[in-house]
């Protein structure tokens, strides 16, 4: 049987505005029957790094707590800390830039709350008994809503491909060291010349793991458990993440991780994809490119392999804009991301999500 992608453009009129639109998709798509009064609600998002302005439009999320709301929930804006050291890898920035950004209090009516504490530690580990991984690690306040409402930019991204709602919750709600794990599969490495054996990452080192040999930082491998704090605190950029996992094993990993976000929370979710301002790249970077593709709607379903696959679809079936980063695969039908990203074979996330459970790659699209 196939999942039903319910669909709404950005046409209006003065019957009937954006945001009125937006409701509607929400209610159609079954938010009031996965949400209950005085359920706690994640609303999962990414709050755009500084200096880039592709993320999500605040007023349209305002829109999605609004309609939370008026089930008589309470919602609550989510993220978990950045692997790499940006203006997201502690709560103190990352909160900063998610103001600074219009996701306030007095814009959003909603409170902020970084999922994974301070510095990315406050994790609960969730078996799930997969492939790759027997359990995984994620975000504490993301374990602990009693629902979780993934809104996604859907765009380009240099390692998955495409970054939807798969993205959003398997990388987005994994704590510093559950994102570590899917990256890489080596302890992180010192870049001996850079390092000014301050003693900063030995201080903060949990397990342990780091001391100064020959005034250099090393770390041992048996006792690292891989939480990346070190790559954050370090104020010298000496100690680095080890790109090392293959694409598809990556792609493997992060599915395993939506699995694991999503265990416990049977008819709690709805996940909804923005399909404007489809950036070649992820809202991690400090900018963002010219989108490639017109903006074309925003979807929701219930199901998150689904509404990946319609995303990806309604993105290829357009036909690219000039002057982008664009150069290939530019004519309606023909794979933009792929155009992007040669060597990133995306479907791969979408076959193994069906594959273990979270959903179907057959849709039917209901435009509303």
């Amino acid at each position: 049987m196939n999942s039903v992608v319910h669909f709404i453009d950005f046409r209006t009129t003065i019957k009937e505005n954006i945001l009125n639109k937006i409701n509607r998709l929400l209610v159609t798509s079954g938010l009031n029957e996965r949400i209950k009064k005085r359920d706690l609600v994640a609303v999962k998002l990414h709050f755009g790094e500084m200096g880039n302005t592709a993320f999500i439009r605040p007023v349209f999320i305002r829109q999605v707590v609004q309609s939370i709301k008026a089930v008589g929930a309470f919602p609550f804006l989510t993220d978990a800390n950045t692997l790499y050291a940006g203006t997201r890898s502690d709560s103190v920035h990352h909160l900063t830039t998610a103001i600074q950004n219009g996701f306030s209090y007095a814009v959003i009516e909603a409170p902020l709350i970084i999922a994974d504490g301070l510095r990315g530690r406050t994790e609960t580990a969730v078996p799930i008994d997969q492939k790759n991984f027997k359990k995984v690690y994620i975000g504490t306040e993301i374990v602990n809503a009693d629902a979780l409402i993934s809104v996604a930019h859907f765009k380009g991204h240099e390692l998955s491909g495409f970054g939807g709602a798969i993205k959003n919750i398997g990388m987005g709600c994994a704590s510093r060291r559950g994102k570590m794990e899917q990256h890489s599969n080596l302890t992180p490495k010192v870049i001996r010349k850079k390092c000014v054996a301050c003693g900063e990452c030995i201080l903060h080192c949990a397990q342990k793991a780091i001391t100064l040999i020959d005034d250099k930082a090393k770390i041992d491998r048996e006792k690292c458990i891989g939480c990346g704090e070190c790559i954050l605190i370090c104020a010298v950029e000496a100690i680095q993440i080890q790109w090392s996992q293959s694409i598809p094993v990556f792609l493997e990993n992060m599915v395993e991780y939506t699995y694991g976000v999503l265990k416990d929370k049977a008819g709690k979710t709805l996940f909804i994809n923005f399909i404007n301002a489809v950036s070649p790249a992820c809202d991690c970077y400090a900018y963002n490119d010219a989108p490639i593709v017109r903006d074309i709607g925003i979807v929701a379903s219930t199901d998150p392999v689904a509404i990946d696959q319609a995303s990806a679809d309604l993105v290829n079936r357009e036909t690219a804009l000039p002057h982008t980063c664009l150069k290939t695969n530019t004519g309606a039908g023909e794979d933009k991301f792929k155009g992007i990203y040669p060597n990133v074979e995306w479907r791969l996330q979408l076959d193994y999500a069906e594959q273990i459970g979270l959903g179907s790659k057959r849709y039917d699209l209901n435009l509303i």
